[in-house]
């Protein structure tokens, strides 16, 4: 992933109080369990206990659909910097323009949403298609690396980002390039660690949490609030009126009574 060009030249992005707290969190997780499982002989148990297993997921270990975002490959350092690097990137500007609070509860749902979405699907799906889109226990924070870059792309519209360092492509180009890269890696049986599942939820979680201010899920949200409003004022309405007429009173336009002959005797 890649930094946002801007109009003075390259600049490093400053990231916000959580994204830092994220990035540092991700880097020491994986360092811990890098050194404990490569040179510590500690077991594999501690880290399978925290990916989104299926099985264990249905037996109500739901703190999994978490902790599997905070994990990643102990033997693959490219695992844990794809993400640390991405989240760095494209979250910084992300959560200037959110603000921490949004943006935290974005990350969060960004690391939950994906994994708890694909074990439903899993759930449904027959086993050999399953065991073909998901590992036997998913992890890593892929998927809110692509919800990120999603989110970015909706909120940064017309905007420029160096993939790679290198290749500038707009907000755009980088839906596509998100999208058609982990299509070409379910083409070719490239099982990510997180599950192809998950992947796609991210973007999906990334556009209706962050696409745009307020978000796509936001608007939808207000739009059905406004609807029930207007029902309820169009209710009272009629309610007020079914009253009035039930009481047998008439408005009278102007307080007089153009009917009544002497009313309209004032009213010439």
């Amino acid at each position: 992933m890649a930094p946002p060009q801007n109009l003075v030249g390259f600049q490093l992005p400053r990231p916000g109080p959580v994204l830092r707290g994220v990035l540092v969190a991700l880097f020491v997780i994986w360092l811990v369990f890098a050194l404990g499982m490569n040179w510590g002989g500690v077991s594999g148990g501690p880290f399978n206990a925290l990916t989104a297993d299926q099985a264990a997921l249905l037996q109500g270990q739901v703190w999994r659909l978490f902790t599997a975002s905070l994990l990643h490959e102990p033997s693959m350092v490219g695992h844990m910097l794809s993400s640390v690097l991405g989240l760095y990137f494209l979250g910084s500007s992300l959560e200037s323009r959110f603000g921490s609070r949004r943006f935290g509860t974005f990350l969060f749902g960004a690391a939950t949403l994906p994994y708890l979405l694909q074990s439903l699907l899993l759930f449904v799906l027959p086993f050999e298609l399953a065991a073909k889109l998901a590992p036997e226990g998913p992890f890593g924070a892929i998927p809110a690396v692509e919800a990120t870059a999603i989110a970015w792309a909706f909120s940064f519209r017309g905007q420029t980002v160096n993939l790679f360092f290198v290749l500038p492509v707009t907000s755009k180009g980088l839906v596509w390039f998100v999208v058609g890269f982990s299509i070409l890696a379910l083409i070719a049986g490239q099982t990510p660690p997180s599950g192809h599942l998950a992947v796609f939820a991210g973007m999906a979680v990334g556009y209706l949490l962050g696409g745009g201010t307020p978000s796509p899920l936001r608007r939808l949200y207000l739009a059905r609030r406004l609807s029930r409003l207007e029902r309820e004022v169009d209710s009272e309405a009629r309610a007020r009126q079914r009253r009035a007429k039930g009481s047998g009173l008439r408005v009278i336009p102007g307080g007089r009574d153009p009917k009544d002959p002497d009313d309209k005797k004032l009213l010439h």
